[in-house]
């Protein structure tokens, strides 16, 4: 169990999957520069997280930005949409008649990945919300804007495995302040901190004059 002034933020999750230098980046070093899909997730993001937009239907009400955190895993953050839908398995919720169960909405920005970075970002989210509220969340989803596409996860055992161990890595990274080697793939053109990242010098020791050479030889083509 870790203590509260320990917590990480939940949402680095997911930085920490894709590429552990851009999150030690932002989650150590503390640094940050938007780019045109940071800002465009920042407006996907905008109606889901404004806690003054009620919603509510006879058998169902969202809740935004609801913050939750997790002793066991040590992360805190806030939630984009929990949907509570009326079941008899549910829990109390203060002002509403009945039992409630909640589930997860996380909106994002593009498409769904070939890879798990969305996905373990939303099943921490989950196990931070059964610790909070004290219930089981079998499964949530993941809502995409570019396709309009809302995806369900079942939240199972495997990946709440799997989110444990990547938040042990995080924690043990963070503590000790290592901000992590670079790993230069096809994707670091589109990460807004490519310029504090500096991938391709970063990556391994380089001959100055050589990476100089190169880099001016591609300005002139």
């Amino acid at each position: 169990m870790y203590e509260e002034d320990d917590y990480l933020m939940l949402s680095g999750i997911q930085h920490f999957y894709f590429c552990r230098r851009q999150w030690s980046l932002i989650h150590v070093e503390q640094q940050w520069q938007d780019n045109r899909w940071t800002a465009e997730g920042q407006i996907v993001h905008e109606k889901a997280d404004n806690p003054y937009i009620k919603e509510k239907r006879k058998n169902h009400f969202l809740s935004r930005a609801m913050p939750v955190s997790s002793p066991s895993l040590g992360l805190a953050g806030i939630l984009d949409v929990v949907e509570f839908s009326k079941n008899e398995t549910g829990i109390s919720v203060e002002g509403k008649k009945g039992k409630w169960q909640p589930t997860i909405v996380e909106f994002k920005r593009g498409k769904e990945k070939k890879d798990n970075r969305d996905i373990v970002q939303l099943v921490a989210q989950a196990m931070c919300l059964e610790e909070t509220l004290d219930i089981q969340v079998p499964y949530a989803y993941l809502y995409y804007h570019q396709t309009n596409k809302k995806v369900k996860i079942s939240i199972s055992d495997e990946l709440k495995h799997e989110v444990h161990d990547l938040t042990e890595q995080m924690h043990e990274i963070y503590n000790q302040r290592i901000t992590t080697e670079a790993e230069f793939h096809k994707n670091c053109k589109e990460c807004s901190l490519i310029d504090i990242c500096m991938p391709r010098l970063t990556k391994k020791r380089v001959n100055i004059n050589s990476y100089m050479y190169n880099h001016l030889y591609e300005d002139l083509i």
